[in-house]
């Protein structure tokens, strides 16, 4: 994942880069906040529920799965953040990381900032397949991918499921691949596109043709780019191990102030 951060652009001078587990003190919180979060907080996450609908051949009837989102806010308020950017799908997780935060400071002192959920300009983009986009599911384009995997993919698209016959005309607004031209494709290609599905001047392989090129164009350096990245491991290892030292100093001093808050100082 630091790889991908990496070849997308982020400056680890800028951005704090490191790996969660090697920061103990983000498992002490998720501990601590889990004594006082209420079940049915966690029982009434969208995501939790569908998760169970969608992934049914697997076993999901854990304390870690239906706790994850407390371990989602002790990483958040750790670092007593004041935004997160996240997806739309992803608000409830940024609204229960509030109600925690707000409980905390309740009972015990102010400690933490209430974070603010950021949403980018394309909040949501759906999965390849029409679903939910999500690695459980399978209906990602990652940048680990070579330009034929992600051509092949987006050929496999799902696209409106009404539209049958290539002269079928065709509703854009329910097609996954029209919402990634949105994001992809010039203003120009979009108005394009969208005429031709309507009218059935052009069929689907002709609209995800298009497609394949503007996401091409968009993130094949990112995939070159990791590839050289990976061939300096240690240059990475060292952006990770200076990234893991910056954040350990800061979840120290935070739990800390938490300990002093709760009455548990003397022990830690």
């Amino acid at each position: 994942m630091i790889l991908d951060w990496l070849s997308v652009g982020l400056d680890p001078q800028q951005s704090t880069l490191f790996v969660q587990s090697q920061v103990k003190e983000h498992a002490e919180l998720y501990v601590l906040l889990g004594m006082f979060t209420p079940l049915p907080w966690l029982e009434r996450n969208p995501t939790y529920k569908e998760i169970q609908d969608q992934l049914t051949q697997k076993d999901l009837a854990t304390y870690g799965f239906l706790g994850y989102p407390v371990l989602q806010a002790a990483d958040i308020i750790i670092y007593k953040a004041n935004g997160v950017p996240v997806g739309k799908d992803q608000l409830p997780h940024v609204e229960l990381t509030r109600e925690i935060a707000r409980r905390f400071n309740f009972l015990y002192r102010e400690v933490f900032p209430v974070p603010d959920a950021l949403l980018t300009e394309v909040p949501l983009l759906p999965g390849t397949d029409g679903r939910k986009m999500s690695k459980s599911y399978g209906n990602c384009i990652f940048i680990t991918e070579s330009p034929k995997e992600v051509s092949d993919k987006i050929l496999r698209m799902m696209t409106d499921p009404q539209r049958v016959r290539r002269n079928d005309p065709g509703n854009p607004e329910v097609c996954p691949a029209f919402a990634y031209h949105k994001v992809y494709s010039s203003a120009e290609e979009v108005a394009q596109v969208a005429h031709g599905c309507m009218t059935a001047e052009i069929g689907c392989v002709d609209c995800k043709k298009i497609l394949i090129k503007n996401v091409l164009a968009r993130i094949e350096p990112y995939y070159h780019r990791r590839l050289e990245l990976e061939q300096d491991m240690d240059q990475v290892r060292a952006i990770i191990a200076d990234g893991n030292g910056r954040a350990r100093a800061e979840a120290r001093q935070t739990m800390k102030e938490v300990r002093a808050a709760i009455g548990l100082a003397a022990n830690g």
